[in-house]
């Protein structure tokens, strides 16, 4: 892939991040507070940063799990095929289940893994995403709880990558291409 220069225009800031997630585990937790173990599946790579940070400020036992799914690859624009390339290690029947995001953009990467997740029979399923690209929904899904709506723009930072670049920027950033 030839690398076209851009910069990054910082959008939220990683002190906003961290107010919005402390906001987002108080209504999580009175969602699940008769829970007695809550599996928390994070939807690989994106949101790796984004399920560590949450699980460390959710106020309730809770079980991690990741899945991955892709539908971009290396691209800018989603593929709309979407591709399970990890599966949970653990069971889900009958647990109370959160699925974390890093952001839903078309909304098929989302809607395939709920789909799968669902067929699995968990006792309450529940999503969470950091992000969310509204005017860009394809798929008619909407995540439980929402860090930051956000604009059409390519975004990296906080476990978000341009073809696996910039997710170990603490904020999230607007790819701006130079020529």
């Amino acid at each position: 892939m030839s690398e076209r220069p851009y910069v990054i225009d910082q959008m939220i800031s990683a002190k906003s991040i961290a107010a919005r997630i402390e906001e987002l585990c108080g209504e999580i937790a009175q969602e699940y507070k008769e829970t007695d173990k809550l599996v928390v599946v994070g939807l690989l790579r994106g949101s790796f940063v984004f399920i560590a940070d949450l699980v460390r400020e959710l106020d309730l036992p809770v079980e991690v799990d990741f899945l991955e799914a892709s539908s971009y690859g290396n691209a800018m624009e989603s593929s709309r095929e979407v591709r399970i390339l990890k599966d949970l290690r653990g069971e889900i029947e009958g647990r109370d289940v959160l699925v974390v995001e890093d952001i839903v953009d078309t909304g098929h990467t989302l809607t395939h893994v709920l789909h799968l997740l669902k067929s699995r029979n968990p006792a309450k399923l529940r999503t969470i995403a950091l992000l969310d690209k509204p005017s860009r929904r394809e798929a008619d899904i909407k995540a439980d709880w929402i860090g930051f709506s956000i604009p059409d723009e390519f975004v990296v930072g906080y476990g978000i990558d341009f073809a696996q670049r910039n997710r170990n920027l603490p904020f999230i950033g607007k790819v701006r291409f130079t020529e």
